[in-house]
């Protein structure tokens, strides 16, 4: 017998009753995102939830943008239903599982049924809103209140909640918490805001208004998994011939996961995500987790990105699996960076350890040419805290965190090609850099007169780092800074082959 599409016809008996049962239920969260990492994390908690008979509610899931039709209407074609595998590394050991999430209840797109969504976030059962529209879709643009879809996801949501609003007499109890999952700082405090503008915009109410700040509840939060998406074809085979169906949605995930929620514990009575035993952190205190992961784990993304294109290296693992730079990057983090933050030491050792098994994933392919995207304003955020450290104290600062500079110097290397800028590895094969076009225009220039001019390396390192537009301060003036940057000759005098 062929196989089918995954669909409840395919579900065991146990599972099709679970899915009955969900398919049943009110729907109590309303998920705008149609992507892979919420079913790859929130979905799949939700999941987990409802199967230890702890949720009793469902999720009606609607795409933020027209161009997510096809995956609503590949959901609809499998009744909702899709496949995850969470597979990589876990306490040192490879492991593989395998899950049909049974959280949809509803499916649908706004663009074509804009009258189905409003009279949803019209009903009495609905409680959340989750979302993941990227950081791009909780920015205020301009548009028109019209009788059609409104386009932006805030813009969605203040008309959306007017109708609310309306609908139960702006009833203080009926107010609805907001779940952001947009990789974005303060993430519920922007979409809050967002939302309030445009309610001004449109001439809203000001008791509409006042409703939104004080009865809503806007939670900022902190996820983290690498989701990885669809396996590769070859994987994906191997998969369906073995489970006996297809999933067209199948996707897969490291089993690393951690979502931190700014809010008080007893919203777990509504949302039991901790009761369920998951990687859950209610919290007051969001901005201390959000640093140790800027300042650890995207630090250490930052730091390899430019060194290891430099060297030929094109992903995170294969960087971890080379003799020196692997063992380099977990000093640089593990030794050096550690010693600047204001955290228990233990617990920045366990976090920092946790965070190179996920890199070691053998099932990952993160490339490093899209980690180093943006580098730049990445560098400032992430790494240049810990190097502020060291020379607002007199120290010099440590050869590895100088390292990961000067490898971000060299890589920015770069001249105009048409509308593009192009650098050249210590090998000598071209890569393009994407960042800021105007800073990208700066450092070119500089570059080019550097090598008119047979600059020294110390002169062209100086003025490099003297960019306020680049740094927002001269770091040129940081005792030792461009001595230790110049040191790491290696960059400067040309490449070693691997």
């Amino acid at each position: 017998m062929g196989r089918v599409n995954l669909n409840r016809e395919t579900l065991t008996l146990e599972q099709r009753e679970q899915f009955e049962r969900m398919a049943g239920s009110p729907v109590t969260v309303l998920q705008i995102g149609e992507g892979n990492f919420l079913r790859g994390f929130a979905d799949w908690m939700l999941h987990v939830c409802r199967e230890q008979g702890l949720l009793q509610g469902s999720v009606a899931v609607t795409q933020p943008r027209p161009s997510g039709r096809r995956k609503i209407e590949q959901l609809n074609e499998q009744d909702r239903l899709y496949t995850l595998v969470v597979r990589g590394i876990e306490n040192g050991k490879k492991v593989e599982r395998r899950d049909i999430v049974t959280v949809f209840s509803q499916a649908f797109s706004p663009y074509e049924e804009w009258e189905r969504m409003g009279e949803l976030v019209e009903s009495s059962e609905l409680r959340f809103v989750l979302s993941n529209t990227t950081e791009a879709g909780l920015v205020y643009k301009p548009e028109p209140l019209t009788e059609g879809p409104v386009q932006s996801f805030p813009g969605k949501i203040a008309y959306l909640l007017y109708r609310r609003y309306v609908a139960f007499g702006g009833a203080a109890d009926k107010g609805l918490i907001f779940l952001p999952c947009e990789l974005l700082e303060r993430n519920g405090d922007a979409l809050r805001d967002a939302v309030l503008r445009y309610a001004a915009d449109w001439g809203l109410p000001d008791t509409y208004l006042e409703w939104v700040r004080h009865c809503n509840r806007f939670l900022n939060t902190l996820v983290d998994r690498i989701v990885t998406g669809f396996p590769d074809e070859d994987q994906a085979e191997t998969w369906f011939s073995t489970w006996g169906y297809d999933d067209a949605l199948t996707t897969t995930a490291e089993p690393y996961y951690l979502w931190v929620i700014e809010g008080e514990a007893g919203l777990d009575d509504e949302l039991p995500l901790r009761k369920a035993g998951l990687n859950v952190v209610w919290t007051n205190d969001l901005a201390s987790f959000q640093q140790r992961k800027v300042r650890m784990l995207n630090a250490a993304h930052t730091w390899m990105a430019p060194l290891g294109l430099l060297h030929g290296i094109g992903h995170v693992r294969e960087f971890m699996e080379h003799p020196t730079f692997g063992s380099t990057v977990r000093a640089a983090i593990l030794e050096d960076i550690t010693l600047t933050l204001p955290y228990p030491r233990t617990e920045l050792m366990d976090y920092g350890n946790s965070v190179f098994e996920r890199f070691a994933n053998p099932y990952i392919e993160h490339r490093l040419a899209d980690i180093a995207m943006n580098s730049l304003s990445k560098f400032r955020t992430r790494l240049l805290p810990a190097l502020r450290h060291y020379a607002s104290s007199g120290r010099p600062v440590p050869e590895r965190l100088a390292a990961g500079l000067a490898g971000l110097l060299r890589y920015y290397r770069v001249r105009r090609t048409g509308d593009s800028f192009e650098g050249r590895d210590l090998l000598g094969q071209t890569y393009k850099v994407k960042d800021d076009s105007e800073l990208l225009s700066v450092l070119a220039s500089l570059w080019e007169q550097a090598e008119l001019n047979r600059e020294e390396t110390a002169v062209t390192v100086t003025r490099l780092l003297a960019l306020d537009s680049v740094w927002g301060e001269n770091l040129a003036a940081w005792h030792g800074l461009v001595e230790a940057v110049c040191a790491i000759r290696e960059l400067w005098e040309g490449g070693k082959k691997r």
